[in-house]
């Protein structure tokens, strides 16, 4: 341990003595650990860390499956709820969630806030093993379902003044961060009555900090809700068709996931032969471990990023092992004459290794402070869908991954230079003039480090041209509508009860909007595409009456007359809806080019009808009056899901329940004047989730921005340490080669044909580089395949780009040595040697 200590002590000793050599080194070593350290920290974060459940490693999400319509991750509904949990034996129990964004306070109570909140069923707090820090759990009697309105007898009226069953009131356990924000931590509340939307919700108890309900991005399910009521749904009477239940599943212990999905699979079939509807649409029950589906969507993006972020370490202990070849080469005398006096050649080997550690030690730990830092930019270029972003940090784990990364990379970046600098050729060594700085010992593995630099370094640069080329083509993918200048938000309060009064709201409401000084026009929709509230309802042509395997799903809308003018979503064939086509009688559709190339191929879909069931139990009959261009409903990847548009009279006037207007300058500025606007209609009314429509194409592109900043910033690493990798072995090469050098323009070598020379010996190892590179890009590449729009993962085009610019930048690495060497005068040359 002694001699180890005075390795070390040696090593800083050499190190302080050349500090140009050492501050290099430090600096490359820790933007190659920090980056790294900082990426490590979201994978830990989101991929490696458990989930902050009891028995977590037992949870799962259940979906529903609608194979014969091309649907996945369906919620439940309440009647296989029920079945799940009644008819299976290998799990400790099922519970669910449904999400929903209420309103609480103002009555008296504190100014009205919209909230994030849901309803869940009574046993999910335990299920899930989460503690209440004040109050109490849920028990089963809050969950008891609604009582139903009195059945009349036939004709049979209720009699006079009769009164509907009372309601129960709603049950509530707050998060406790609600519970300080808006009531300060007063444990009083627990047991007050508050209003809740439209009604009111007894608070019984409050949860311990940091709660998070950890579904899939894309679920709506709200991560950390303030307000969670007990549903009060009845299960076992309850609908198979309306589906709304995220599910939860916790698996007896020993029970593996694919004995679980075998009695799941079980249940399925009996579920099939029970209900024609799951028979034709082929429904099958599915279950994923929780933490895998959690992650499912940004797994490949993270790894990706991983593997980058490894490439650019290994390219700076690439850029540190020649550093240290040279510096070993500079040494070859002294560590000639300690082999000559005897050295033990594993003490020498020893020592130099020290010094690597020393080096990676110290970048390792200013590594740490740029992981900080680079951290605290993930955080805020993270897009809003990474699960789990709040969580990242440099914990225990990522400390522990910092200090294997750093030991790791001083044994990549020190074993072979010290190797090969412990077995000089002392002779040749010593009889030399020492005039020369090292001689040609090292230069294949100076060679070899730059050859595998631009290796690595073409493969980032691949990928990074690659989602360049993803990102132009999204943003240049036509949506189906135009984002631009638009304001979304909702209204919530709104007392309008019965159909006609909310006709009557919906077009005082649009009117108020047009006279906003600044609005242009004014409409709503239930959803807007890409907003995430999208609803899938059944189409098919008139024959899925009587054969109903020929029903599809598709996004439903309901929606203003004016809607499309507003979204200027072309028409292609037909009309738009009229005023006489928004009232509930109306038998009206729009359907998108997609489904009329669906249902009608040889054209003429106006006029014609088919089947669609929305709001009904069953499907009805629609007349096409208009095909419309396709809009991207879920996400701007891909065309994603076709999509169906009904009259908001339809659907009573409350489906059409996300407001819009068109500005004439700046959308989000407007959000005042439209609050205003509101109040001047009612005073009780509370303009909630304001957002503008390009906000919602940019939530959908940021995964990819995210993935396309890192990777071109890794790419852009590579390429400069590979630059300087190759600038410092052509430089040393020149100084090896003086005396070559002198010879060739002593017998009359131009400038030219030296410049040549040099340059020529950096494109032949940047050659050698491009082709591992390509060969190593076509099967890694691959990876990213998930992650690309428009373009395959083996381009042609983005590979020649790439190749062309490497190209480019080692011509110009090369050129300051070549510079360099033809400078060189032959006279100087020749006598120094």
């Amino acid at each position: 341990m002694e001699s180890v200590l005075r390795d070390v002590l040696f090593a800083f000793r050499g190190l302080r003595r050349q500090p140009a050599f050492a501050v290099t080194a430090v600096l490359t070593i820790a933007l190659g650990i920090g980056a790294t350290s900082a990426i490590f920290s979201v994978v830990n974060a989101v991929l490696l860390r458990p989930l902050p459940y009891n028995d977590a490693a037992r949870l799962g999400t259940v979906w529903s499956d609608l194979r014969n319509r091309n649907v996945v991750d369906f919620p439940l509904p309440p009647g296989d709820f029920y079945d799940m949990r009644k008819d299976t034996t290998l799990f400790d129990g099922f519970a669910a969630i449904t999400s929903f964004r209420p309103t609480v306070g103002g009555d008296g109570q504190g100014e009205a806030e919209q909230v994030s909140g849901g309803a869940v069923t009574t046993n999910f707090f335990s299920l899930l093993g989460h503690r209440i820090q004040a109050g109490r759990d849920f028990v089963d009697a809050d969950g008891a379902p609604q009582p139903p309105p009195p059945t009349p007898i036939g004709d049979a009226l209720p009699p006079p003044g009769a009164q509907p069953p009372p309601q129960l009131p709603n049950i509530a356990i707050i998060s406790h961060e609600f519970w300080q924000r808006r009531f300060g931590g007063n444990a009083g509340i627990v047991g007050q009555s508050i209003p809740f939307g439209n009604g009111r919700a007894e608070i019984v108890g409050v949860l311990a900090p940091n709660f998070e309900v950890l579904f899939p991005p894309g679920t709506n399910v709200e991560p950390r809700p303030d307000i969670l009521i007990a549903s009060r749904v009845n299960f076992e009477t309850g609908s198979r068709n309306n589906v709304s239940l995220r599910v939860v599943a916790k698996l007896k212990p020993g029970v593996s996931f694919n004995q679980a999905q075998s009695e799941l699979d079980r249940l399925s079939a009996d579920l099939r032969s029970r209900f024609p509807i799951k028979q034709t649409s082929n429904m099958n029950l599915r279950i994923e471990p929780m933490h895998d589906d959690l992650v499912a969507d940004v797994r490949p993006q993270l790894v990706a990023l991983m593997g980058a972020v490894v490439f650019v370490l290994l390219i700076a202990c690439a850029n540190v092992a020649n550093l240290l070849l040279v510096r070993a080469s500079a040494r070859e005398r002294e560590l000639a004459v300690r082999a000559a006096i005897g050295g033990n050649r594993w003490r020498i080997v020893r020592q130099l290794v020290a010094e690597s550690v020393v080096l990676a030690a110290v970048g390792g730990a200013a590594g740490l402070l740029l992981a900080q830092f680079g951290i605290d930019a993930l955080i805020q270029l993270s897009p809003e869908g990474l699960p789990r972003a709040a969580s990242v940090s440099l914990d225990g784990t990522v400390l522990a991954f910092t200090g294997v990364a750093s030991f790791a990379a001083a044994l990549v970046f020190g074993v072979l230079p010290a190797w090969k600098a412990s077995r000089p050729d002392v002779m040749d060594v010593l009889r030399s003039s020492g005039r020369l700085v090292g001689g040609s010992s090292g230069r294949w593995m100076r060679d070899g480090a730059v050859v595998a630099e631009v290796a690595l370094a073409f493969v980032l640069l691949v990928g990074s041209g690659l989602m360049i080329r993803t990102f132009i083509a999204l943003q240049n993918a036509n949506p189906g509508f135009d984002p631009d200048n638009v304001f979304t938000f909702l209204i919530q309060n709104n007392r309008a009860q019965g159909t006609e009064a909310r006709q009557a709201f919906q077009r005082n409401m649009i009117e108020r909007l047009k006279a906003v000084p600044g609005v242009v026009d004014a409409t709503s929709a239930g959803p807007i595409p890409l907003d995430g509230g999208n609803s899938l309802a059944r189409f098919g042509p008139l024959e899925a009456a009587t054969d109903p395997a020929k029903f599809q799903q598709a996004i439903s809308y309901f929606v203003q007359p004016n809607f499309f003018s507003f979204a200027k979503t072309p028409i292609i064939a037909g009309r738009a809806f009229g005023d006489a086509d928004n009232r509930p009688e109306a038998r009206v559709i729009i359907i998108d080019e997609l489904i009329a190339a669906q249902l009608f191929p040889n054209g003429g879909a106006v006029g014609q009808r088919m089947l669609a069931r929305v709001i009904t139990n069953e499907a009805e009959q629609f007349e096409i009056i208009g095909v419309v261009k396709h809009q991207r409903h879920t996400t701007m990847m891909n065309d994603g899901e076709e999509g169906m548009y009904f009259p908001d009279g339809y659907g009573q006037f409350g489906g059409a329940f996300r407001w819009a207007v068109r500005t004439s300058g700046d959308a989000a500025g407007i959000a005042n004047a439209v609050r205003s606007a509101l109040v001047e209609q009612d005073r009780r009314l509370l303009l909630t989730e304001p957002r503008t429509w390009q906000s919602y194409m940019d939530e959908h592109i940021a995964p990819t921005r995210f993935a396309l900043i890192l990777i071109g910033v890794f790419a852009a690493v590579a390429a400069i340490l590979a630059m300087i990798g190759l600038y410092g072995v052509l430089a040393t090469n020149v100084r090896q080669r003086t005396t070559e050098i002198g010879v060739r323009m002593a017998f009359g070598a131009s400038r030219g044909s030296i410049v040549s020379l040099i340059i020529g010996q950096g494109l032949r190892l940047s050659a050698g580089g491009i082709v591992l590179g390509v060969i190593a890009a076509i099967a890694l590449t691959r990876v990213m395949a998930s992650l690309l729009v428009g373009v395959s993962a083996t381009d042609p085009a983005t590979f020649a780009a790439m190749a062309v610019f490497f190209t480019l930048i080692a011509a110009f690495a090369a050129w300051i040595p070549a510079q360099r060497a033809a400078g060189l005068n032959p006279n100087v040359a020749l006598r120094d040697e």
